[in-house]
This record gives C-alpha cells, structure tokens and sequence, in this order.
C-alpha cells in the first residue's frame, strides 16, 4: 500500500466509522427519550404524507410486514397513531396520526436517518448518483445483499 493509499485508507474507515457512531448515538439518544429513531421516522413520514396504508409505510422504512405491524401497534398504544380500514377497500387499513403524534413528530429533534432521508430529498440527481454509486461499493465490499 502506498503512503497516499494508506492516507485515503484511513480517512475513509475514519468517516465510515464516525458515521456508524453518529447513528447509533442518535439511536440511543431517541431511545432515552422513550422513542425509537424508526418510530419517529414513521411518525414523520406520516406527518409529511398525511394518512397512508400500512403498505406504504412499510415500504418506506424497509421493514416487513410483521415489523410495521407491531411499530403502528406500538405508536396507537401510545395514543400516537389510529388505524381505520380504508373507504374505498374494506381490506386495506390507513395509518394517520393523531394530535399527540403530530406534536411528538414537530417537536423531536431530527437526526441520525431521518436527517439523511430529509438531505438525501434536497440533493441534486447528480450527487444523489455518486453518492448511490459509492454506497453500492460499500454494501459490496461488506458483501451485503441488495434485497430489501
């Protein structure tokens, strides 16, 4: 390894591992304040798309079925969420916050993910694409299958 490499090395692993921390630190940080950093991004989702069927919110926090269900039944035994099957398909039920939700959503601070989703959002397609690119390296190198 050359001395430049072993420079690029080392600053990569640093920023790699600094973004690692910062993460969980901001996950812990919500879990003092009796809220997962998941719950708050559903939450906020919610808050920003309005009511919305369980599908589609587990397809934005890229959970199963099962992990959505018991998150939404988490949020409506707090009193943050309601749940209601849907008007038009008996089937489908929508999620939609309630006051206490909204409040908990407006009022915690965003970081960690939920900061990166709402970045990621103002990125021009440009960025967004070297940003994808380096991330699919990085999932490569941790042999880390793409499937949801």
């Amino acid at each position: 390894m050359t001395e430049q490499s072993s420079v690029l090395h080392t600053a990569v692993i640093h920023k790699f591992l600094t973004i690692y921390r910062h993460i969980r630190q901001y996950g812990r940080q919500m879990q003092q304040e009796g809220i997962s950093g998941r719950k708050l991004s559903a939450l906020r989702f919610l808050l920003e798309a309005g009511p919305c069927t369980v599908g589609q919110l587990r397809d934005y926090l890229y959970v199963s079925d099962s992990s959505t269900s018991e998150l939404i039944a988490w949020l409506q035994e707090k009193g943050l969420v309601t749940r209601r099957r849907s008007d038009e398909d008996n089937r489908v039920v929508v999620v939609g916050l309630t006051p206490a939700g909204r409040g908990v959503a407006q009022r915690t601070r965003l970081g960690g993910l939920s900061l990166l989703r709402e970045r990621f959002k103002a990125l021009p397609a440009e960025r967004l694409a070297v940003i994808d690119e380096a991330m699919t390296e990085i999932m490569n190198l941790l042999e880390i299958d793409n499937g949801h």
